[in-house]
């Protein structure tokens, strides 16, 4: 298969903040965040006009269909970018070793994308029990693919944050994932053009907090990808509105 040469880009006219959920499909949403009456074929067009990007984690463990891509594409506003998290074969089978031709067949599938300027940022996420390995990161890292896209770093294990990973990170632009989580927050860190937050707190954010976030992310002149968790209960969504709405200044302070 092809290695992909489409540079991502962000639509024409789109703020600098990309703001989402991680998933769309969840039939709790209604009525808090989804109309009442709202299909399942309608959820992704109808979030495509409250928020401005998802990240997707079907990928991680499942290959899109043609019919898949056509429908999503078609579905997203035009200012609206999917992110995606690359397939558990690359970060959690493989662990980064000897999978070249794995993910150029993932950024091969998500071409459609590219081409549309629909395509955010990709997301690699090692798991907790993958201890550094800084020789081992530095090979993937220089794979061709990775430097005609987004690329964000997210390791659930603590000990990758040092000094020696972030130098790979900024030597080939990529972000170092901004976590937040029940375990531990990830450093900010600047390695690359953009950044690529998580906000993953259990139950969600008051709007104290939320205006927090936004106060920092407006302070920030690098193109931002932030996701709030998701979860059955409509939150992360309407969180994700509120603090998308605040950035975007629709809101009073």
């Amino acid at each position: 298969m092809s290695r992909s040469k489409t540079v991502s880009q962000a639509p024409k006219g789109a703020y600098h903040f990309h703001c989402g959920t991680s998933g769309w499909a969840y039939p709790t949403w209604k009525p808090g965040f989804y109309p009442v009456g709202t299909s399942a074929r309608k959820f992704l067009s109808y979030y495509a006009t409250q928020l401005t990007s998802v990240e997707v984690n079907y990928t991680f463990k499942s290959a899109l269909s043609e019919k898949q891509t056509a429908e999503w594409l078609a579905a997203a506003s035009d200012d609206f970018v999917f992110s995606f998290k690359a397939h558990q074969r690359i970060t959690n089978w493989s662990r980064l070793r000897d999978c070249g031709q794995l993910v150029a067949e993932f950024f091969a599938m998500l071409e459609p994308f590219a081409t549309a300027k629909k395509l955010g940022c990709v997301l690699f996420q090692l798991p907790q029990n993958f201890k550094p390995n800084h020789d081992l990161l530095a090979e993937f890292l220089a794979l061709p693919e990775l430097k005609h896209h987004r690329i964000a770093f997210e390791s659930l294990n603590e000990e990758w944050f040092s000094e020696e990973t972030f130098a790979l990170l900024r030597k080939h632009r990529i972000a170092l994932c901004e976590s937040e989580n029940e375990r531990f927050t990830a450093p900010e860190i600047d390695s690359a053009p953009h950044r690529y937050i998580r906000l993953r707190q259990l139950g969600g954010y008051s709007a104290s907090e939320l205006k927090a976030h936004a106060d920092k992310l407006l302070a920030s002149d690098k193109e931002l990808f932030i996701y709030l968790r998701h979860e059955d209960e409509p939150t992360g969504a309407l969180n994700a509105r509120a603090l998308l709405a605040t950035l975007r200044g629709e809101v009073s302070a």
